[in-house]
């Protein structure tokens, strides 16, 4: 059974950086790839990243291009998110998923996964 832990998250003012990780245990040939997504207070959970364990294919959401990078260590079963240049609207909680191959990747209900979400608040 997977089981994701994540770990990062913090106050941070605005323009400044945090980088979100995720533990992975229980990996099989069912997680063909790992994203994160986000949830702010009154709205809906949204896609942020997603990379294959592989690491050859990333996705992002319009808003934190060229800001996020999501990356994966295999070796250490981890997938992280470099997060800089944050605004004040990247607040929200952040949750680690997993998805397997074949599955839209922006899309939540395609992940059978989830961490317990990390706390992150950009102070404008």
């Amino acid at each position: 059974q997977v089981q994701l832990v994540e770990s990062g998250g913090g106050l941070v003012q605005a323009g400044g950086s945090l980088r979100l990780s995720c533990a992975v245990s229980g990996r099989t040939f069912g997680t063909y790839a790992m994203g994160w997504f986000r949830q702010a207070p009154g709205k809906e959970r949204e896609f942020v990243a997603t990379v294959t364990w592989s690491g050859g294919i990333t996705y992002y959401e319009d808003s934190v291009k060229g800001r996020f990078t999501i990356s994966v260590d295999n070796a250490k079963n981890t997938v992280s998110l470099q997060m800089d240049s944050l605004k004040p609207e990247d607040t929200a909680v952040y949750y680690c998923a997993a998805r397997g191959l074949g599955e839209t990747y922006y899309d939540a209900s395609k992940y059978h996964t989830w961490g317990q979400g990390t706390q992150v608040t950009v102070s404008s």
